[in-house]
């Protein structure tokens, strides 16, 4: 097995043992079909996959005796292959997009930032809206809440709250998701 060590924790490959590199005198053995042929001597074994053109592949190094199949190894890592590019292709990557707003924003300018969280939304992204508060804006917090519920009330058709409207020092955020997720 290859170690790497990365930082301050170790990640081991697993990569599985196959003919010449298995050295156990007995392994349990099972064949092409699946079937137990029960505990073998490791030379037999291997004589037993290259008498059928196949490899012999340590499957669990960890029992008592390790155990062993005989297969096609090179058949069996391309369908490892093609399972994990399946699995990488129906995974969703969802981003976060930003909307920022100001307390005093225009009707018109507020109708374009939700048309532009509309476009990502329907993307299936997720929308964070940021509302930074400048200077003496930071006494009238009553109205960036209302000029957020304005813009949820906007995006409402195809977005869902999922953080409320929260102050963080001098910016207050709202996450919005896509409905269809």
């Amino acid at each position: 097995m290859d170690h790497e060590i990365s930082g301050r924790c170790q990640i081991i490959k697993k990569e599985l043992q196959i003919n010449e590199e298995i050295r156990d005198r007995e392994v349990r053995l099972i064949d092409a079909e699946g079937e137990q042929l029960g505990v073998v001597l490791g030379k037999t074994a291997l004589e037993m996959a290259e008498g059928k053109n196949l490899d012999l592949v340590k499957i669990a190094p960890q029992a008592k005796p390790p155990v062993c199949k005989i297969m096609d190894y090179g058949k069996y890592k391309f369908e490892q292959a093609k399972t994990e590019k399946e699995a990488r292709k129906k995974q969703k990557v969802i981003n976060v997009k930003e909307v920022r707003l100001s307390p005093n924003i225009d009707t018109h300018d507020l109708e374009v930032k939700s048309n532009r969280a509309i476009k990502f939304l329907s993307n299936g992204d997720k929308v964070k809206v940021t509302l930074r508060f400048k200077g003496r804006e930071m006494g009238y917090m009553k109205i960036g809440f209302e000029v957020m519920t304005k813009f949820a009330e906007s995006v409402s058709e195809v977005s869902v709250v999922e953080k409320r409207s929260k102050i963080e020092g001098r910016n207050m955020t709202m996450f919005l998701t896509p409905k269809n997720v």
